[in-house]
């Protein structure tokens, strides 16, 4: 065992509480039973307390933790909406930003698909329709069904049903 990667959970803390107590690294290294340079790179990489990597972020947990509740008052907003409502919020993010937040927390920033409404020539067609056929018998509605099932061919091609309609 000579790579730090090869180093395992119960080794990595022994390294951690002998290097604490001020143990020389050739010590802890036969304690271990690993190699001085897996105990100096496992030292150095772990308790020199380096800084994260890449930009630093925007919003601080405080402002995501808002964010999150404003989230969860009414999930059907938009991303426009939930911006609007963070920026009154006092949290000071981007659009970009506030969307990639609300795709950490699990969430999608979407309004549910409406079906749109009838206009007046649509409805009146309906209703004609409707006062038509309000008298109609089983039997009627059935001559019907049996007129629509003739419009279409149902064929299996390869075990899976394929249909064609035609006309006429």
């Amino acid at each position: 065992m000579g790579k730090t990667a090869d180093l395992t959970v119960v080794q990595k803390t022994i390294i951690d509480t002998l290097h604490k107590e001020g143990k020389p690294q050739t010590f802890i290294a036969k304690e271990t039973g690993c190699s001085q340079s897996a105990v100096s790179k496992h030292v150095n990489r772990n308790l020199s307390g380096r800084k994260k990597r890449g930009r630093k972020r925007c919003t601080a947990n405080q402002e995501n933790h808002s964010l999150m509740s404003i989230v969860k008052q009414n999930r059907f907003k938009n991303l426009s909406q939930l911006h609007k409502e963070c920026t009154e919020a006092g949290v000071k993010a981007s659009r970009a930003t506030t969307h990639r937040l609300v795709k950490e927390f699990g969430h999608s920033c979407c309004i549910p698909l409406v079906k749109p409404l009838l206009n007046h020539r649509q409805c009146q067609r309906h209703l004609t329709w409707a006062k038509e056929k309000k008298n109609w018998t089983v039997t009627q509605w059935s001559k019907v069904i049996k007129k629509k099932k003739k419009n279409y061919i149902i064929s299996c091609l390869s075990d899976v049903p394929v249909t064609f309609s035609y006309c006429g």
